[in-house]
């Protein structure tokens, strides 16, 4: 060793000095060396008494009853075995806490998992949750740790559906998803993005080959060449901790967000903003969105125009309440108290046609219930549009996949015990907006829309 490492020997340095790799292998080895001695002066000591033991148990016993001496040794052997390290550990470190099965082993197909337990649980049939994790599988992040096995791309997709579904909080929900708040956080977020970049084009306008569809369907209504109906809904949030309360405390005294959104008669989702706080007017959320500007340049509504009554021609319009303007491409009810039976009939249809909207949005929050909570959700107030996306883009595929609603989602009970119909955050306008800014062609269209309706 003082050759090796250089030091002086008989008045002269004899050798080189040692890198610190080599010093390291060094203590390595000889950490080694010393190791294995131990260990073999332990095993003779346990030979030594399993010896000792066998020399008892081979004596005459006297009386009937259990060998106390086969059981020691027994004791010995299995002891001897698990400091040879002969049995696995059951984790691979102690700190480390175990994952169960739980929600997920629930929902492996099992004799009992059935197709209503999926729905249940994750709004959708296995055959359809297999297709997305299928779709998703490149996109989720698998992060190996020292600590953990990563989760599994299905795994991500189911934790992510149960939270939104369940409504619970990354708090409450820890033990139902059986995974810690981290990694629920991380499956939401990931599912989020993944969901974002698999299906970019479902919440879009229609196509030619859907357009046709959707037009009829409001044409068989007595509107036609409506294209779908606008609303918005309120998202009840917590207070947000870097923004004035007031901006997001709403006409109920409730802190919440708005989402606007336009569907067709189908109940799909066809465009979706959100983001902007609650005491903002519908008007004020049409103005910052962009359907605003592509219905006013033109690009909204491109088919063939439709000759009506009075020598009106139109292309396109949406239905909507009288928290909005009446003009070109927004028809709203007249809602006057003294009405002409022609307005009574218009406002009749008019109400029945536009119920698209409110049972579009207590299909998509009666499914996904984290976005249907009363009290206010805790959440990221960066994500949360992101995360309303999605459900809207998972309500278009559980559309498409013909997944059926349950209506009891719409009823809970409160607290008093009394049973009642949920809350969809969708507030009646107090008063209608002022006409006074409708132009003159906005107004003709909705008394040519009349005017066709008493026709038929």
């Amino acid at each position: 060793m003082e050759e090796a490492s250089g030091m002086v020997v008989d008045g002269g340095v004899r050798g080189g000095a040692l890198t610190t790799d080599e010093r390291t292998a060094i203590a390595a080895a000889v950490n080694v060396v010393l190791y294995r001695c131990e260990v073999e002066r332990t095993e003779g000591k346990m030979k030594a008494a399993a010896r000792a033991r066998r020399k008892v148990t081979a004596l005459p016993s006297s009386g009937e009853g259990l060998d106390l001496g086969a059981v020691s040794d027994a004791v010995l052997h299995v002891c001897y075995a698990m400091g040879s390290g002969a049995f696995p550990r059951a984790t691979s470190r102690w700190w480390v806490k175990r994952r169960t099965g739980g929600t997920w082993e629930d929902l492996r197909q099992c004799d009992d998992a059935t197709d209503e337990y999926f729905r249940d649980k994750l709004r959708m049939s296995p055959h359809v949750i297999c297709k997305i994790a299928e779709t998703l599988s490149p996109y989720p992040q698998r992060r190996v740790t020292f600590y953990r096995v990563p989760l599994r791309p299905d795994h991500i997709v189911a934790y992510a559906l149960y939270r939104w579904a369940s409504g619970e909080t990354y708090d409450s929900g820890t033990c139902s998803l059986d995974i810690g708040r981290a990694s629920a956080i991380t499956a939401v977020r990931d599912v989020t993005v993944a969901l974002l970049a698999a299906y970019p084009d479902k919440i879009s306008w229609p196509t030619s080959l859907q357009k046709a569809v959707v037009l009829r369907a409001f044409a068989d209504k007595g509107f036609p060449t409506c294209h779908g109906c606008i609303d918005c809904t309120h998202i009840y949030v917590d207070k947000p901790a870097n923004a004035n309360g007031e901006d997001y405390c709403d006409r109920k005294r409730r802190f919440s967000v708005q989402a606007q959104v336009v569907v067709d008669m189908n109940l799909c989702v066809l465009d979706v903003f959100m983001g902007y706080p609650g005491n903002e007017h519908d008007m004020r959320m049409l103005h910052l969105s962009n359907l605003w500007e592509r219905a006013e340049s033109g690009q909204l509504f491109t088919g063939p125009h439709v000759m009506l009554p009075f020598a009106v021609r139109t292309n396109g319009y949406l239905l909507g309440d009288n928290g909005y303007p009446l003009s070109e491409w927004i028809v709203v009810p007249y809602g006057d108290l003294a009405q002409h039976p022609a307005e009574a009939r218009f406002d009749n249809k008019h109400k029945m046609a536009r119920g698209a909207v409110e049972r579009a949005f207590g299909r998509l929050k009666g499914m996904w219930r984290l976005f249907l909570r009363t009290h206010n959700l805790k959440c990221n107030m960066d994500t949360l549009p992101q995360q309303f996306i999605v459900v809207c883009i998972l309500h278009n595929i559980l559309i498409d996949a013909d997944i059926p609603f349950d209506d009891n989602h719409l009823w809970e009970v409160g607290p008093d015990g009394v049973r009642r119909r949920v809350d969809l955050g969708m507030h009646a306008p107090l008063r209608p907006v002022c006409m006074e800014s409708s132009t003159c062609d906005a107004l003709i269209l909705r008394d040519a829309l009349a005017e066709r309706m008493g026709a038929q």
